[in-house]
């Protein structure tokens, strides 16, 4: 749970209020503060949903849940190279958000890998504060649009490597420092306490055999991303311009399903951002609580007083009939204390 934050080892440093905080401490925080206030968490996969009738029915590997409304927020995964010490040193040099990380290698030579928009954006983010930034791409040619990917050519501080491929990212064990000592003999090289970071990468480029390695600090992939939505396939209706995310009405959060809703990077192709993806949650939860109101559903107190309160009507229903006679009830009150006193005395 949490994401692609659960994977961003450094600091958290576009969320505003957040400060020395990685992503899995994040996590951990709002998902503290959400059981603080009754959320209860089913660690699952959900396999399909049944919206053929309401309530709607989400099955996962172990369970069936009956809900009246769902709001999707699985998120979207960041499309890997799957090469040697990638997934190894994530967080450690090895990122798929420039706007997240790149503060944390100013001044210091980076690589971005794709050929997209996203590469291009990447780079150039990156550009303002990194010493230098290389692109590496497989072909000849971007696909990005024609004006990023002028300004990308035409910039000082970024080159490009055409008809390239990784093959690994390279890893060095730096020391770390003794939070007991401050002075020169702080550091240890104790491969036991060192901790791993980026040094490099190894290319192949012009499909030659003979790899090249190219040193640098940081590793920014830019490839794409696969929105978690499979589970929706012929459900919701999906965005045709942004394969995989689903496609919400107007600036609110609703679906084409009515009771369902998308919240984050399953219906955002362009910031894709913590923040944003927070914002997007709570639209998503205040429409879903105005939808259940609108159709007075999701009300479990008043759902069970109206059925105790049936429950009632029926038995009273079937009971025989009887009618009340005040006098009768003053007589037998009269007729008891008369003994009670005769039994006094």
């Amino acid at each position: 749970m949490g994401g692609q934050l659960q994977g961003k080892g450094v600091d958290v440093e576009n969320y505003p209020g957040l400060t020395n905080m990685t992503g899995p401490g994040v996590v951990a925080s709002m998902r503290n503060q959400a059981a603080m206030y009754g959320a209860v968490f089913e660690v699952d996969i959900v396999t399909h949903i049944d919206v053929s009738n309401r309530p709607f029915k989400v099955y996962t590997n172990s369970s069936i849940i009956s809900t009246h409304s769902i709001i999707v927020a699985t998120g979207a995964e960041s499309r890997w190279l799957n090469v040697s010490g990638e997934y190894e040193l994530r967080g450690n040099g090895v990122s798929s958000c420039a706007t997240c990380d790149g503060a944390a290698f100013y001044k210091k030579d980076v690589v971005v890998v794709g050929g997209g928009d996203s590469a291009m954006e990447d780079a150039l983010v990156l550009a303002r504060t990194s010493k230098s930034v290389i692109i590496i791409h497989r072909r000849d040619e971007f696909r990005a649009s024609k004006v990023l990917a002028k300004r990308v050519l035409e910039h000082p501080n970024i080159k490009v490597i055409w008809n390239a491929t990784v093959t690994e990212i390279l890893g060095e064990i730096v020391p770390t420092r003794d939070d007991g000592d401050v002075g020169e003999d702080s550091f240890t090289d104790s491969s036991d306490t060192g901790k791993k970071i980026v040094s490099g990468i190894l290319l192949r480029v012009n499909q030659d055999t003979e790899l090249i390695t190219l040193k640098c600090d940081a590793v920014f992939v830019a490839i794409g991303h696969d929105p978690n939505t499979s589970f929706l396939k012929d459900i919701v209706e999906f965005d045709n311009g942004h394969p995989g995310y689903i496609k919400t009405i107007g600036k609110s959060t609703k679906t084409s399903i009515p009771g369902i809703f998308a919240a984050g990077d399953v219906s955002d192709a362009i910031y894709r951002q913590a923040i944003t993806s927070a914002g997007s949650g709570a639209a998503a939860a205040l429409d879903t609580e105005r939808w259940l109101s609108e159709n007075n559903l999701g009300n479990e107190a008043a759902e069970f007083e109206a059925e105790l309160l049936a429950e009632m009507l029926a038995n009273t229903r079937q009971s025989p009939a009887y009618e009340y006679n005040v006098y009768e009830e003053s007589a037998s009150f009269v007729k008891g204390t008369k003994e009670s006193a005769r039994g006094e005395l």
